[in-house]
């Protein structure tokens, strides 16, 4: 019952909510290499994840391992007869990677909180005024910064110095981020 739960929450919570999520800006830009690599980790996972719930649901695990493993290029009739994932088989420090990406993903929800909130259309561009944060937020959000473009549909990024306009406003850890109100809905029936 445990494994079950957690290989629910993560195939649902981690790998189709997030993982795919944010595979798409590389996958859909102009870097072929980027796109091509983003792929194959993927269908890695994706194959990783079948075999570790095989014993769970044996057949449609089957049916799906036979359409990743050939782009793998595993060369096997059944997925019966591969080996079960162990938790060393991805060795390394990945601390820093996953605060990374929990920041990255407290971002993208915090703008689509915003865009809910105020019922602007997920296709509707928007602005992103940012104030305060730390060195590492900071260099955070220029390192994401096309992933926040292209998950949020931001047009611009500014750095605010003083006080925000009349914005809808959130908090990502020390940073304070405001969408500019003006041109996404009618201000006077706001106030």
């Amino acid at each position: 019952d445990l494994l079950a739960q957690a290989l629910y929450e993560f195939a649902w919570n981690e790998f189709c909510d997030w993982f795919v999520e944010l595979a798409k800006p590389a996958r859909n830009g102009s870097d072929a290499a980027a796109a091509d690599s983003t792929r194959h980790t993927l269908l890695h996972v994706l194959e990783s994840l079948l075999r570790l719930l095989h014993p769970l649901v044996p057949f449609v695990t089957e049916q799906l391992w036979r359409s990743v493993a050939p782009r793998l290029s595993i060369d096997a009739s059944t997925i019966s007869l591969q080996a079960y994932p162990e938790a060393g088989d991805n060795t390394g420090d990945f601390a820093t990677a996953e605060a990374d990406i929990e920041w990255l993903k407290a971002m993208v929800s915090a703008l689509r909180r915003i865009r809910s909130e105020l019922g602007v259309s997920p296709a509707k561009q928007i602005g992103l005024l940012v104030q305060g944060g730390g060195e590492v937020e900071c260099k955070r959000m220029g390192r994401f910064d096309s992933q926040l473009r292209f998950l949020n549909r931001i047009e611009r990024i500014e750095v605010l110095a003083g006080e925000p306009p009349a914005a809808a406003g959130a908090l990502v850890g020390e940073m304070k981020l405001f969408v500019p109100l003006e041109g996404l809905v009618d201000l006077g029936a706001e106030r």
